[in-house]
């Protein structure tokens, strides 16, 4: 199959009618439109609430005002341009600003404003930090999407960070695997490139971003296969989004299929309090009964996802919530307070860890690492338009 076309300009899409293609134009000035022809076909026009549609298109509800740009305090991590260190064992080579697809949920919005700068061309400050500091056994290659650097370059990458002995697992974040399943599976030199550098003492992972089981075609599941043969292990994350994943038929589905194609279920997230994503989100409470009860219909393969807060003070796993309260604990912690119990009240509207009652007993906001990064926060909120080449 030849590679998709990729669309930058919603007037392209004439199955959306004009009027609202003018509405939606407005957003995009303000965020980055960018898809491609294979993962537009995967949508049913005829249905205005298509959730693949959802994933993609643009919403008027992203011009709410809600949340902020750095929900989680990102900016706090950094350590080098280019480089965040939060947990002892993980650092995140910021390597590009630019995605396959731009979700609408997606929690680094900021990174499609001109004025932000946190993805570098030039790694290396980070690659000398990362060889600097022996407790970092992996790394994870974000953005943006990992994989939607040229092969040549993940591959200079890769090779200096197999150089560095302490470095045991590389990670590639990446929707590609269901967005152009084609760029894998077409792309000989990249899985030379996995297969060469995964092996059973030093292996790379893929961690996808599937949102929906209609994403789970049978180009993605050739796309998965050759990087299960090229000696990848992939894993999978994905917010649970109103309106479009949050079924538990649905959400059990796509748990199976993942299991299915031999996918490890890895984290349900909460949708992070973002400016943009006031339509995505859910209660505490509901995402909590939705997981739970799609987990109920799946194996217990399916069943090894967790429900997680990714918070600025860490990944706080939401174990349950019942009667008005929310019992949960640090399954990852900036500060070492790893397996840490907590037991809040849970009001019906609470969202996020934040709106807890109590929630501040537990954590201290941290401060920035490093000057060299300014927090999109406190940036002007003005309408950016970042030029993508197709």
């Amino acid at each position: 199959m030849a590679m998709p076309k990729y669309i930058t300009d919603i007037d392209k899409i004439e199955q959306i009618p004009e009027e609202e293609r003018k509405k939606l134009k407005q957003i995009t000035e303000k965020y980055v439109f960018r898809v491609n022809d294979y993962y537009l076909s995967l949508i049913d026009w005829n249905d205005p609430n298509d959730p693949i549609r959802k994933l993609v298109i643009p919403n008027e509800g992203e011009l709410m005002e809600y949340g902020r740009w750095d929900a989680s305090d990102e900016a706090t991590n950094y350590v080098v341009p280019g480089c965040q260190h939060k947990y002892e064992t993980t650092a995140l080579l910021i390597v590009s600003e630019v995605c396959g697809a731009y979700c609408r949920y997606c929690f680094r919005k900021r990174l499609f404003r001109n004025d932000v700068k946190e993805a570098m061309s030039d790694v290396e400050p980070g690659l000398k930090y990362i060889s600097e500091h022996p407790e970092i056994n992996n790394v994870l290659l974000t953005g943006g999407d990992s994989l939607i650097l040229a092969t040549k370059k993940l591959r200079m990458i890769v090779e200096r960070l197999r150089a560095i002995d302490h470095v045991k697992i590389i990670r590639f974040g990446s929707k590609l695997p269901v967005f152009n399943p084609m760029r894998i599976y077409e792309d000989q030199e990249l899985l030379e490139l996995i297969r060469e550098h995964s092996s059973p003492d030093k292996r790379i992972y893929v961690m996808a971003h599937i949102n929906h089981p209609r994403e789970i075609t049978e180009q993605a599941k050739k796309a998965i296969d050759a990087l299960h043969d090229a000696g990848a292990i992939v894993v999978n994350q994905t917010p649970v989004l109103k309106g479009i994943n949050d079924d538990p038929e649905v959400l059990g589905e796509l748990l199976d299929k993942l299991s299915w194609a031999g996918v490890t279920p890895y984290y349900f997230f909460v949708n992070r309090p973002v400016a943009g994503n006031r339509d995505f989100v859910l209660t505490l409470e509901e995402v909590y009964n939705i997981v739970e009860q799609a987990k109920a219909k799946t194996s217990g393969l399916g069943k090894r996802v967790r429900l997680s807060m990714s918070h600025t003070s860490g990944k706080i796993e939401i174990l349950a919530i019942e009667n008005g309260k929310a019992y949960l604990k640090y399954h990852q912690s900036r500060d070492g307070h790893y397996g840490k119990f907590m037991v809040l009240d849970c009001p019906k509207d609470a969202a996020w860890f934040d709106d807890l009652p109590g929630n501040e007993k537990y954590w201290n906001k941290p401060k920035k690492k490093t000057d060299q990064v300014v927090s999109v926060d406190e940036l002007p909120d003005t309408p950016q338009k970042k030029t993508v080449k197709s």
